[in-house]
C-alpha cells in the first residue's frame, strides 16, 4: 500500500512536537524542583552569648578624679628640747588616743618637779598655821583680850601665806606640764602612718616625731570641670573607684566645694567626706568616678552587645526564636561594669546576642541551649 505523499510528509513534524513537548515537561519539573524552599536549620547558641537588658538604677553627674587622704590627720612634734630615750610604737601599729609613743628625757625636770613639791607642803604647812592663827585672833578680839592691831596682823600674815602657796602650786604645775611634754602622746585614736624619730636623737621644740592618722573616715580631694558647677552641691553622692580595687566601688557625700577655680586648668575643687568602717581604702590611692546630680531607673545592656561600627548603633535581638537587627539610641556608659543605658529602641526584658552570635543574620531561627547541651 503506497501512503499518500501528504501523510508522509506529515510524520517528522509530529514527531517533532512531542519530542518539544516531553522536553518542556522535563524541564517545567526541574523548574519547580529547584524553586522549592530550602529547610532553614535552627541555629545553637551557648548561653554565654547572650543576655538580657535589665532595668538598673543609674546616676548621671560630672566626672571627677582625685585622690584620696585621711579625713584627721595629726603630725606629732616636740614640745620640748631633749633626748628621744625611747619609741613605743612603729609606722602602721593601731594606737589608742592617749597611748605613749615616745619618750624624751627628763630627768632635769623630775627633778625640778620633786623640788616643786616640796615647796608647796612647805608652803601649804605655812599657810595652815596662819589660818588657825587668824581664827584665834578673832575670837580673842571678840572677847577683848587682843588689840585690833594683833587682829589686823594675823590677817596679813593669813594673805602672805596664801600668795606663797599659790605661787608654789603654780611653780608645780608649770614643772609637770613640762614634765607631761616629755611623754609624746597619740592625740586620736588611729594608725601610725610614719615615725620620724630614733632613740638617741636630740629634738627641739617643732621637730616631728610621728604622723598618726585616723583611717576610720577618708577624704576624696577631686576636681571637676568649671562649666559643671551648677551640678554640683554640698551634701549630693559621689561615686568612685579606685585603682587599687578595679572591681569595686565606693560612695561619699560632697562637703566642701571651693568658691574659686584654678586659673590655669578651669577646675573646681570639691572634698567628699568617705566613710572607710573597714579599713579598706588608705591614703594616696587615685580616684575616678563622677558626681551623682541625678538618679533614675534606666534599661542597662552589656557593652559587648552594641555594634556601633556604623551610622547609628544596633543589637541583634532575639524575638519569638528568630534574629533580628534592631538600632538603638545609647545613653550614659558605666565602663566599669562595661555596660551601657539604652534609651530607645530595647526594653527592659529583651534578649540580645554578645560577640560572635551578632554575625548570625536576621530572620534566623535560634535556640539557646543548656550549659550543659553539647552539640551533636
Amino acid at each position: 500500500m503506497i501512503r499518500p505523499q501528504s501523510m508522509i510528509a506529515r510524520a517528522p513534524r509530529t514527531v517533532g512536537a512531542l519530542l518539544l513537548a516531553a522536553t518542556t515537561l522535563s524541564a517545567c519539573k526541574r523548574n519547580d524542583a529547584d524553586a522549592a524552599p530550602a529547610k532553614v536549620e535552627t541555629m545553637l547558641v551557648g548561653p554565654e552569648n547572650v543576655t538580657v537588658v535589665r532595668a538598673e538604677q543609674i546616676r548621671s553627674g560630672p566626672a571627677i578624679s582625685g585622690s584620696l587622704s585621711p579625713e584627721r590627720t595629726a603630725t606629732i612634734r616636740a614640745e620640748m628640747t631633749g633626748s628621744i630615750v625611747q619609741t613605743y610604737a612603729e609606722a602602721g601599729q593601731r594606737v589608742r588616743r592617749g597611748q605613749a609613743l615616745a619618750q624624751i628625757d627628763a630627768a632635769v625636770l623630775r627633778d625640778q618637779a620633786l623640788s616643786a613639791r616640796s615647796a608647796v607642803a612647805t608652803a601649804q604647812s605655812t599657810y595652815d598655821i596662819a589660818k588657825r592663827e587668824a581664827e584665834r585672833s578673832e575670837a580673842l578680839n571678840k572677847a577683848g583680850a587682843i588689840a585690833e592691831r594683833n587682829v589686823e596682823q594675823a590677817r596679813n600674815q593669813l594673805i602672805g601665806a596664801q600668795g606663797q602657796l599659790a605661787t608654789a602650786r603654780a611653780q608645780l604645775a608649770n614643772v609637770q606640764k613640762q614634765l607631761d611634754k616629755a611623754s609624746v602622746q597619740a592625740p586620736f585614736d588611729g594608725v601610725v602612718a610614719q615615725r620620724q624619730a630614733n632613740a638617741g636623737d636630740v629634738v627641739s621644740p617643732g621637730t616631728a616625731l610621728f604622723t598618726v592618722v585616723d583611717p576610720g573616715s577618708m577624704q576624696l580631694v577631686a576636681s571637676v570641670p568649671a562649666e559643671a558647677l551648677a551640678q554640683v552641691r554640698v551634701g549630693m553622692p559621689v561615686e568612685f573607684s579606685v585603682n587599687g580595687y578595679p572591681n569595686r566601688s565606693f560612695t561619699g557625700h560632697i562637703t566642701r566645694v571651693n568658691p574659686v577655680a584654678d586659673p590655669a586648668t578651669r577646675q573646681v575643687q570639691i572634698t567628699a567626706a568617705i566613710p572607710n568602717a573597714g579599713n579598706t581604702l588608705v591614703g594616696g590611692l587615685f580616684a575616678e568616678g563622677r558626681v551623682s546630680s541625678e538618679q533614675r531607673i534606666a534599661p542597662m545592656a552589656s557593652l559587648a552587645a552594641v555594634d556601633e561600627r556604623g551610622l547609628r548603633p544596633t543589637v541583634v535581638r532575639l524575638k519569638n526564636g528568630k534574629i533580628e537587627k534592631v538600632e538603638v539610641t545609647l545613653g550614659i556608659r558605666d565602663a566599669a561594669a562595661e555596660t551601657v543605658e539604652i534609651t530607645g529602641g530595647l526594653a527592659p526584658g529583651d534578649t540580645v546576642l554578645l560577640g560572635a552570635a551578632r554575625g548570625i543574620s536576621p530572620g534566623t531561627p535560634v535556640k539557646v541551649s543548656a550549659p550543659n547541651d553539647v552539640r551533636k
